[in-house]
Order: structure tokens, then sequence, then C-alpha cells
């Protein structure tokens, strides 16, 4: 069974190895990469790629890869991430910025949310926000999720918690 989802504008499918260019250009870039710990190599890349590819092997979900449906460019990665550990699942977003202001961050996360619900039995949507990133906190609130709590990262960071219930999505 192959999934995808389509919304207006874009298409999210599970990536796979031919998404590297993309996947890759993300980590390359310095703005998108602010809040992830900054720019890193195609080399990492590939490890993020692979790592996302096998949640799906293992866990049945993940980061989607999300192209624009027109023109079949690659836009960024969107979805359930679910590491070990139920407290630490979250559906997250990561657009390349020549995509950004265009509104496909929040088209894409409103979609992963509900298929999170609709086909994971999530009761709860979860979004860990660094507290700078303005825009992806503007995100959360565009697709219903509301500021919960703060928390500290494993990393000791600060990290805000946003959030939505099934019920009132």
């Amino acid at each position: 069974m192959t999934i995808e989802l389509r919304t207006a504008r874009l298409r999210l499918r599970p990536p796979v190895e031919g998404d590297l260019d993309g996947w890759a250009a993300f980590d390359a870039d310095p703005q998108a990469m602010r809040f992830f710990g900054g720019p890193k190599s195609r080399d990492i890349a590939w490890d993020g790629l692979a790592l996302a590819a096998g949640m799906w092997a293992l866990r049945g979900c993940g980061l989607f890869s999300v192209f624009e449906a027109e023109s079949g460019r690659w836009v960024g990665r969107v979805g359930p991430w679910v590491p070990e550990g139920p407290e630490r699942a979250e559906v997250g977003w990561a657009i390349l910025p020549v995509f950004w202001g265009r509104g496909y961050a929040t088209e894409a996360a409103a979609a992963a949310v509900d298929w999170t619900f609709a086909h994971l039995g999530w009761t709860e949507a979860r979004h860990r926000i660094d507290p700078g990133n303005s825009a992806s906190i503007a995100v959360a609130q565009r697709i219903g999720s509301r500021w919960m709590r703060t928390e500290t990262s494993p990393d000791g960071q600060a990290v805000e918690i946003y959030g939505q219930l099934r019920r009132d999505a």
C-alpha cells in the first residue's frame, strides 16, 4: 500500500532515496537550519533521510517528503515524528526558505495532523518549537494548536510545546 496525501497545492509521501537532493539542500541552508542545529553536510543529510525512511519501516509513520503538486519540486518535510518514548512524539514541519510565505507549511501540517488523527489514532498532536521560531509558532496556531507548556529538551534548551486534541480538530 502506498501512502500519499494530497492538498490543494501539495503532495506528501514517505521519503525515498531520490529525495536526497531536496533533503540535502534543506540541511545545507543556514536560514532553514537556524532552529535545527545549523547547516549540515550532504552526508549528514543522507543520515537524516535514512532515519526518516527507517521510521516509516519501524513505526508505520514518519516525516513525509512534500512536493508542489503542479511543479513536482521538493518543498520540505512534514509529519509525525515518533522517537523512542511516547512523550516525545510530535508532528513537525520544515519547509525550504524559497517556499516560505506561501502557506505551504500550514497546508502540509494540517494534512499531516489530520492523517495522524485518522490513521494513527493519536488523541493529541503536539509540536516542539524553539521559542524564537515565531513563524513555526504561527503555523501551529493556524492549524488549531495552542500553547501548552515550556519544556527543557535533552540538550538543555527551552522548547515550547503547542498542541491540539483530536476531539477539537
